[in-house]
């Protein structure tokens, strides 16, 4: 029997989360980044071993008659999801039965250029994309995309795809020492968010063991780049398991400069502000000094 579920996952911001493997059998994807879990492979632009739509549909159909409250149904893979080949067909069947329940994918955005992959997508509730790098080189050396992937025509098929769809698209940056850590790098993934404007950046960094030797970098250092990216952009950061700074004592104006320079999470207050901050914070939001606002899940606080 294949494992096709998995989950269901609570997340933050996707609630309680039915994964589903679209390559349940072996790694087949067309990237082999540096920081994947999964054993190293070699890159491919098509599966080579399909489960059929039917088998997948009947594992989520048993799946919720068993967790009957999931929030999302979440179409990722031992490798890349769109290199399913029915992955078309396998969302008009989901979305034939899911009811309530929302729909997301999680992908390395490398075929987000193929008109048929944006098609299919446009029929989610939710878009995960990745994006590590802004550059050709930086996607060669962490990503190690399959021959032929050009990531100025994945930047290209984004922004394409931000046309035309409507629902919550979420980008996801990964961040390794050395590699995409570099202000060159940050800015230039800036720049194209500008343009692409995204419902949230959510940016992280290695959290389980890495198929190559290579580094996390520290939740302090993911403080330093998100304040690299414009204000007007949502960036979230995803993980906190790194975070060493001692708490800090703010003044109300270093606090609303603060939150204008960069909107905060709940959980980065409390990371960053002493416990005196954290009851200005409080003040200030009861004042209207500053707000809260609701990106896709997440909250953040900034300056009103």
């Amino acid at each position: 029997m294949l494992n096709i579920i998995f989950g269901p996952i609570h997340s933050r911001r996707f609630g309680k989360s039915l994964g589903v493997d679209l390559s349940p059998g072996l790694k087949q994807c067309n990237f082999d980044c540096l920081y994947c879990e999964l054993a190293p492979a070699p890159t491919m632009d098509a599966y080579v071993d399909v489960v059929s739509v039917e088998e997948i549909v009947s594992a989520i159909k048993q799946a919720l008659e068993v967790h009957k409250d999931i929030d999302f149904i979440t179409l990722t893979a031992n490798g890349e999801p769109t290199l399913y080949p029915h992955l078309s067909e396998l969302i008009d069947e989901i979305n034939t039965f899911k009811g309530n329940t929302k729909t997301l994918i999680l992908t390395n955005a490398a075929n987000i250029d193929d008109v048929k992959i944006q098609d299919a997508l446009l029929k989610l509730d939710e878009v995960k994309l990745s994006l590590d790098c802004a550059t050709q080189k930086c996607l060669q050396k962490l990503d190690r995309s399959h021959s032929g992937i050009d990531v100025e025509n994945i930047k290209a098929g984004m922004l394409e795809f931000r046309t035309k769809y409507t629902g919550s698209l979420i980008i996801e940056i990964l961040i390794v020492k050395t590699l995409n850590d570099s202000k060159e790098e940050i800015d230039k993934l800036n720049a194209f968010l500008l343009k692409l404007n995204p419902t949230r950046i959510d940016i992280s960094s290695i959290d389980r063991p890495p198929a190559y030797a290579v580094q996390a970098v520290s939740y302090e250092d993911l403080l330093s780049i998100s304040h690299l990216f414009d204000s007007s952009l949502a960036v979230y950061i995803a993980s906190r398991k790194k975070a060493e700074m001692t708490a800090s004592p703010y003044s109300d104006e270093e606090i609303l400069d603060t939150l204008d320079k960069r909107p905060l999470t709940l959980e980065d207050i409390e990371v960053l502000f002493d416990e005196q901050s954290q009851n200005r914070v409080q003040n200030l939001l009861r004042k209207d000094k500053i707000k809260s606002v609701s990106t896709n899940g997440v909250e953040f606080y900034k300056k009103a």
